[in-house]
């Protein structure tokens, strides 16, 4: 009967020499693997005395912005909340009433809106479909916690503050396309 493959191999039973048996040559190659990495440059950072340097792209905890008046700019569209494929937002929308022209750019707003970051995978698929450009991924580590509660972001957390100089700078998340799209004067009723 003829071999279907070629993958077999003779397994030798070759004697071990004395300095094998007693694993000397082995303990002094490990030794040697030991010392090379205690002398190489440490991988790790010491976390709240340093800081790591992020990429202008890193996705991190959300922000929901404010227009150029100090107004939110979320319209309560729920696109966003379409969008998550973790379904981690949920918003309940409410209509402005008089007076309220200075908080809230559209008739409807986000009365409640919450982002579960246990949930959240950090896809940035919310800020994509946002069409007024209200939700970004910030380059803000998530704070740790030992309790779930505390990870329910709502309003008071993800709402960027009035103070202009307080506000988040995500100009470098977008793209070179996006920027000459938003300088155009025909698209300007987006801003």
């Amino acid at each position: 009967m003829e071999k279907l493959t070629n993958r077999s191999r003779v397994v030798s039973d070759k004697k071990m020499t004395f300095l094998e048996k007693i694993y000397l040559p082995a303990i002094v190659k490990g030794m040697i693997i030991t010392l090379k990495h205690f002398f190489s440059k440490k991988a790790t950072i010491n976390y709240p005395e340093q800081k790591r340097e992020f990429s202008k792209v890193y996705r991190g905890q959300h922000v929901l912005k404010r227009d150029d008046l100090g107004r939110e700019r979320c319209t309560a569209c729920g696109l966003c909340a379409v969008a998550c494929p973790a379904e981690a937002i949920t918003m309940i929308a409410a209509e402005r009433k008089p007076g309220e022209e200075n908080l809230y750019r559209e008739e409807k707003y986000a009365a409640v809106y919450e982002i579960n970051m246990l949930r959240c995978i950090y896809c940035g698929d919310c800020e994509d479909a946002c069409p007024k450009e209200a939700i970004f991924l910030t380059d803000r580590i998530v704070a740790s916690q030992y309790h779930r509660e505390p990870f329910v972001y709502g309003k008071d957390i993800l709402v960027e503050p009035l103070d202009p100089e307080k506000r988040i700078d995500v100009s470098a998340r977008q793209t070179e396309s996006v920027r000459n799209f938003k300088l155009n004067k025909r698209f300007a009723h987006n801003k």
